[in-house]
Parts: structure tokens; C-alpha cells; sequence
């Protein structure tokens, strides 16, 4: 009964995990404005092997092929997996009638990847604006998180279990605080704010730093201008970094009760140990790009560390689930 939802949304999920990884591939090799047009590049959309048969049609742009393809290769697995989101869209709509099915997680789904379509055009027309960037970077991360919600339903629909499971109340804290670290992450990394401190504890060591929270934390920025390379000045920018390490620590900090409140549930342990694990290189390589100044093999290892820590979250939580009567009664506050 199953068998072609999962097929697909496994592939999708394979897909989406790629996608997020090149977004930030994308980010990371200053890439964004690659193609100064969209959905195409240069008006095409396969670019030649010579920059020079574009450079004659484009005298006014820098031609660079390699970001060229970059930011292609980028758009090209998002159309894929947009086709495919559709696909689960149309299988549900068909057993929109069979019980438990998840028919508007399905159609969730599609509409987010529609607006994740709408946000890659953005970023490109309005210029990397932050706020756009950041958004469409989170969006990336919740279409992977749902999908992969989506798959723990079918399966557990194929085991024949339709009750309705939610989140243990211990784990919805370190949920909320994972995702707003990960948007302080796109924030520090869309305005450019990684190489704002040198110093991995006190920002700058031998110099007084000014922290300007009100510059650096507003979201609403003029649009028109290239943010390429962030436009901020250093006092906001540091103000960015200073607040994505508090949310680090927040983060080790709720995870960490979590962990002491769930340890009792031996069959968790192996999941809270590599989710422990897997936060503590985290903050490892958050503190290794400070100290080395952001080279691209860290900065991209520390991207796919956010990207594998909320896999093994959502894992966790999935795993942790209980009944919503068991969270009425206090059962999971118990346990």
C-alpha cells in the first residue's frame, strides 16, 4: 500500500539533504549572484564552456563560470525535488480517503517548496538581501524536516499504527532552540559575520569590541543594493557572532537537561549520545572557523554539521513520541 510513498519520499529526503548541502556550498563559495538572472544563467540554461561566448552578450558583467555552474547545478537538484514533492502531493490526494494517511503534510509540503521557489528568485533579483537569504535557508531546512516527518508517518502507518504521536514535552524546548540557532547561523553567514571576531572567547582579545545589537539584529534592510560581502559595518557584525555563540550555549545548555531527563529510557541512549556528540563537534568547529578565520573546508563541515544534527534530532524526537493523553496526565514530564 505504501510501497511508492515511501520509494518517493526517501528519494526526496536523499534529494533534499543534497539541496540544503549545496545552498550552503553556494553561500560559501560567494555564489549567490552567480547568475545575475533567473531561472536561467546568462540566458541559458546550459552554460557554455567559454566565458568569452557570454562576455560579448554581457559587457557590463563579470562572467564567472565555475559560480556560474555552482548556483546552476544548485537550481537544477531544487527542480528536482520540487517535482518530486509534487509527486507525494499527487499520491496523497489520491488516498486522501485511507485512514491516517498524511494528506496535508503532503500539500504542506508542496506549498513550501513553491514558496522555497519564490525565495530563489529573490535572492537573486533583490541581491542577496539578508533577510531573503536567511529565510530561504531556513525554508530549505523545514522542507528536510518535514520530509523526513513524512516518512516516519507512512512508515508507522505501514506498521499499522494511525494513533497520533507528538513531541515529548523535553525535547520541543531543544527543537526550538535548534532552529533558532540555525537562523542566527544564515544571519551570521548572510551578512558575512564570520570573520567579525578573532578570538573564539572574548571576540577581540587585545582591543575593546562595540557591540551594535540594534543594527545587527534588525531584519529589515534596504532593498536595492548589493549585499555581496555584507555591507554592516564591524560593530554589527560582531554583535551578529557574539549572538550566535549565546545561542550555542543555550542550545548545549537545554539539549544537555534534555539528555539528564530522558537518559532513563535505555533504548534512547544510543540517539542521545550521538546527538551529544554530534553537538559538542559542532561547537568544536564553531570554534575552529573562528580561530582560522573561516577557511572553506570548515565552513562547510560546519554547515553540514547543523544539517546532520537536526536529522539526528528529529530522529531523537520521533523516537521519544508519546500519546497526547500520556502528556495530558504528566506521564512524559514523569519519564
Amino acid at each position: 500500500m505504501m510501497g511508492w510513498p515511501l520509494r518517493l519520499v526517501r528519494a526526496a529526503i536523499g534529494l533534499a539533504l543534497v539541496v540544503v548541502l549545496l545552498g550552503g556550498w553556494t553561500r560559501l563559495n560567494d555564489a549567490g549572484l552567480g547568475c545575475p538572472d533567473w531561472p536561467g544563467c546568462y540566458g541559458t540554461w546550459v552554460l557554455p564552456q567559454e566565458a568569452s561566448a557570454l562576455a560579448t552578450q554581457h559587457p557590463h558583467a563579470t562572467v564567472d563560470l565555475r559560480k556560474g555552474w555552482i548556483e546552476m547545478v544548485h537550481r537544477y537538484a531544487a527542480a528536482t525535488l520540487g517535482l518530486m514533492i509534487m509527486g507525494l502531493a499527487v499520491l496523497a490526494l489520491r488516498r486522501r480517503h485511507g485512514s491516517g494517511y498524511p494528506v496535508r503534510l503532503s500539500l504542506g509540503l508542496l506549498v513550501l517548496v513553491i514558496a522555497q521557489g519564490l525565495f530563489g528568485m529573490w535572492t537573486v533579483t533583490l541581491k542577496l538581501l539578508p533577510a531573503v537569504v536567511t529565510l530561504h535557508l531556513l525554508g530549505g531546512l523545514v522542507t528536510l524536516s518535514l520530509l523526513v516527518m513524512l516518512h516516519q508517518q507512512l512508515v508507522r502507518l505501514t506498521c499499522g499504527e494511525t494513533t497520533r504521536i507528538v513531541s515529548h514535552p523535553w525535547l520541543k524546548p531543544v527543537m526550538a532552540v535548534l532552529f533558532l540557532q540555525l537562523a542566527l547561523g544564515g544571519w551570521t553567514s548572510t551578512n558575512y559575520a564570520g570573520w567579525a571576531c578573532t578570538d573564539w572567547l572574548w571576540c577581540h582579545q587585545d582591543q575593546a569590541t562595540g557591540y551594535d545589537f540594534a543594527r545587527g539584529l534588525n531584519p529589515v534592510m534596504s532593498v536595492g543594493p548589493n549585499y555581496e560581502g555584507g555591507l554592516l559595518p564591524a560593530d554589527a557584525r560582531a554583535a551578529i557572532q557574539v549572538t550566535h555563540r549565546a545561542g550555542a550555549v543555550l542550545l548545549l545548555v537545554v539539549s544537555f537537561m534534555a539528555a539528564w531527563r530522558l537518559w532513563s529510557r535505555v533504548r534512547l541512549r544510543g540517539v542521545l549520545c550521538l546527538y551529544i556528540a554530534l553537538l559538542l563537534l559542532q561547537a568544536g568547529l564553531g570554534i575552529a572557523n573562528v580561530i582560522w578565520l573561516l577557511p572553506l573546508s570548515l565552513a562547510v563541515a560546519h554547515h553540514a554539521g547543523a544539517v546532520a544534527l537536526l536529522l539526528v534530532l528529529l530522529e531523537l524526537n520521533s523516537r521519544a513520541g508519546v500519546l497526547p493523553q500520556e502528556v495530558k496526565h504528566g506521564y512524559a514530564a514523569a519519564h
